[in-house]
């Protein structure tokens, strides 16, 4: 499912935001989650999942381009696509990582182009990102941000960069299969990304969050030559 949310304090604009993005998602036969938010202090409170955010940069209190600072700043790791009348704000939309512009009034045809383009990013961007379902909610992290994986008692524990750690119900074996050459499983209930490997010594992984994981007996002459040819690739 993908989530997608409209803000806008036109109501006419978000309703036709709406039917367009209802639209062409039932002609791709995709199933959507979709939202509207009146505001940028409405959508700045809502702590659910947007993978693709429809965005008023003119709007009272709060406008577009400081709402977006705000998520980004907040990690919103979305495509953000900007609804304007004022085609020279755009430059501004550099800074918060804009995917597109909409300007209005939105005509059908370019809106139709921008989302196919959009679709065929989040397509690629979806090789890079690991999709964790948690009961109801489900969350996309970048592989990148990844340090390690660890499994206790069945419930996976990814460490992010960020030093957040977010845990939920998965096999380790499955999860290996979701990720690619960057990680490595060191240890029945450890998988590294290498690219936050520190060091290695004594059977131990020195990770640069500070952490240390251990590497078996079993796979340390595996570790060592996997590292080497991780080395030589990057």
């Amino acid at each position: 499912m993908i989530h997608i949310a409209v803000c806008d304090d036109e109501p006419y604009m978000s309703e036709q935001i709406k039917a367009l993005v209802s639209e062409f998602f039932r002609k791709k036969n995709r199933e959507i989650c979709l939202r509207t938010f009146a505001g940028g202090e409405e959508l700045l409170k809502y702590g659910g999942p947007i993978d693709i955010l429809f965005l008023d940069i003119q709007m009272k209190e709060i406008d577009g381009m400081e709402t977006a600072r705000r998520l980004r700043a907040d990690r919103f790791q979305g495509f953000l696509i900007f609804i304007t009348v004022l085609k020279e704000m755009v430059f501004q939309s550099f800074e918060v990582q804009a995917y597109d512009y909409l300007v209005k009034p939105v005509d059908e045809a370019q809106f139709e182009k921008t989302m196919e383009r959009c679709l065929a990013s989040m397509r690629s961007a979806g090789e890079d990102r690991l999709l964790v379902q948690k009961g109801y909610e489900s969350r996309i992290i970048r592989k990148d941000e990844i340090v390690f994986c660890e499994i206790i008692d069945r419930k996976i524990y990814l460490n992010l960069t960020s030093g957040e750690v977010v845990d939920y119900y998965e096999r380790i074996e499955h999860l290996e299969t979701k990720l690619d050459d960057r990680f490595f499983r060191c240890h029945r209930s450890y998988l590294i990304n290498l690219k936050h490997l520190k060091g290695y010594k004594n059977g131990t992984a020195y990770m640069d969050n500070g952490r240390e994981v251990p590497v078996s007996r079993l796979r340390n002459r595996e570790f060592s030559s996997v590292v080497l040819q991780y080395m030589k690739n990057i």
